[in-house]
């Protein structure tokens, strides 16, 4: 089935360079010139993917990808950014950006880059259908793969898309240590280094969710010098 993708960029010429590559390997492509207009195609219509500027006008790229991250509707979102926006780079990532790609950028790698991101999202799937039915339960945690629930003591807790996927693979990997590297590259994919700084607000922010003391985390624990890793808690994981 062809894949559908969204290009919210202001650039003319740019935006229909991008439609032709994209269209020669074969994927349905629809463009918006503005953050607004983006957001109504984005709602009217189902896309496998979005490339998304940063700058834009009347609505910028991260209020656009805010609001993306803000539906129930879960879409990948390649970014697009200038050099001299490191900082917005790293505030992409962290309200939901999947990956960036910064300008000036060749056609190549930024093809290479769609169909990577692709790539990934196609394993994340397969790894969902083998465990479609998965249930994990860690001390007090009950993890539901299948509905990507969280529920702690029996009370919903409201994860963003990169908060559960990166909960999960903590979940699915008790008493591991991993680096902030290691986590950019499972949770963010690649192209991400040097900003290892995105994992430490995630964990933060999923502290704040699920530990009641966030300052004495008893799931996602600390290991200095190295990174983290969850608590060895009573554990099961059952099929239903």
């Amino acid at each position: 089935m062809k894949k559908n993708i969204l290009i919210i960029e202001d650039n003319s010429d740019l935006a229909h360079l991008l439609e032709l590559h994209l269209s020669d390997l074969h994927f349905h492509v629809d463009t918006a010139y503005d953050g607004v207009t983006g957001i109504a195609q984005a709602e009217r219509h189902s896309y496998d993917l979005i490339i998304l500027d940063l700058m834009l006008p009347d609505l910028d790229g991260l209020e656009v990808c805010r609001r993306l991250r803000s539906s129930s509707t879960y879409v990948p979102v390649l970014m697009l950014t200038s050099k001299s926006s490191e900082l917005d780079r790293v505030l992409g990532l962290e309200i939901g950006a999947d990956d960036y790609v910064t300008k000036p950028f060749s056609i190549m790698e930024l093809m290479a880059r769609v169909k990577a991101l692709f790539r990934r999202i196609e394993c994340m799937k397969s790894g969902d259908k083998e465990n479609l039915s998965e249930v994990i339960s860690r001390g007090d945690m009950v993890i539901d793969t299948r509905k990507r629930n969280v529920a702690l003591q029996g009370r919903d807790i409201d994860l963003t898309t990169k908060e559960f996927d990166l909960l999960l693979h903590f979940a699915r990997n008790p008493g591991r240590v991993f680096t902030r590297s290691q986590l950019l590259d499972t949770v963010w994919g690649y192209g991400h280094d040097g900003y290892e700084h995105t994992v430490n607000s995630h964990i933060n922010r999923l502290r704040s969710k699920i530990e009641e003391d966030p300052a004495r985390p008893r799931y996602i624990l600390t290991v200095w010098g190295v990174g983290y890793r969850f608590a060895n808690l009573e554990t099961k994981v059952t099929d239903v």
